[in-house]
């Protein structure tokens, strides 16, 4: 993923979501979500070919994880395992806060830097790897913004555009399946031609770099036991390829 946005509301009947466009190349093969992972077979996500792992699944605990590049770091690196394999890593576990407590405890250096999110219906979490140190920092609630830097970090052109937007607009309601505001927000693309990334969050580039994916995932409340948690995926760029359910 190269942009997520996770919103926290306790009080909530759906008390995370999280949204992301995937950014990557586009000869690198993928498939969309599914059970692609025999040796964790309750793990629902896309498929990165070339690496095996993922940058966005969920368990069956109701425990997500996305993956980001940080800055200057696309592509993988000799010596260096694939940070792909770090999603399907944390979702070996039940909760957000083992996941991240267990995460928090890598070797760093194993990996090009990488923003981890983990999260469940309860807490959530950014790993920061600058590559010799990994840092776990508590998300906070309301509405919160990361692409290949800090978290909310005004200084990114993405966030100091977009995070006003979402933090201003309606909360989606995934009971309704409501997400307009969001998706369209996701969708905005930026002009052929234009290098500005505040432009918006969908993009192509000359040299094959775009937007490949987009999702879309609410986990409910522990209190609403009748609700399950909804994973939409749309497998191109999201102002032309629509969302559909996951099957979890």
């Amino acid at each position: 993923m190269c942009t997520v946005i996770i919103a926290r509301t306790p009080d909530n009947p759906w008390p995370l979501l999280l949204a992301g466009n995937r950014d990557e190349m586009a000869g690198r093969p993928w498939k969309p979500p599914g059970y692609h992972w025999p040796l964790a077979p309750g793990v629902v996500g896309g498929l990165d070919e070339a690496a095996e792992g993922s940058w966005l699944a969920i368990n069956e605990h109701g425990v997500v994880a996305t993956i980001l590049n940080r800055t200057g770091t696309l592509g993988p690196a000799s010596g260096k395992r694939s940070r792909g394999e770090l999603v399907i890593e944390a979702l070996d576990h039940a909760d957000a806060v083992t996941a991240a407590e267990a995460m928090g405890h890598l070797h760093a250096d194993a990996y090009r830097p990488f923003n981890l999110v983990v999260a469940d219906n309860r807490d959530a979490f950014w790993l920061r790897s600058d590559g010799q140190a990994i840092r776990v920092v508590p998300i906070p609630e309301g509405v919160s913004m990361l692409t290949a830097g800090e978290l909310n970090d005004p200084a990114d052109p993405r966030i100091a555009a977009f995070l006003p937007r979402f933090r201003a607009a309606p909360l989606p309601d995934p009971a309704a399946d409501d997400w307009t505001v969001w998706q369209a927000l996701l969708a905005r693309r930026v002009p052929e031609g234009v290098r500005d990334r505040e432009a918006g969050l969908t993009f192509q580039l000359e040299n094959g770099f775009g937007t490949r994916s987009s999702a879309l995932i609410a986990l409910p409340s522990m209190q609403r036991s009748g609700l399950s948690p909804i994973f939409l995926f749309s497998g191109g760029p999201p102002d032309r390829e629509p969302y559909s359910p996951v099957l979890l």
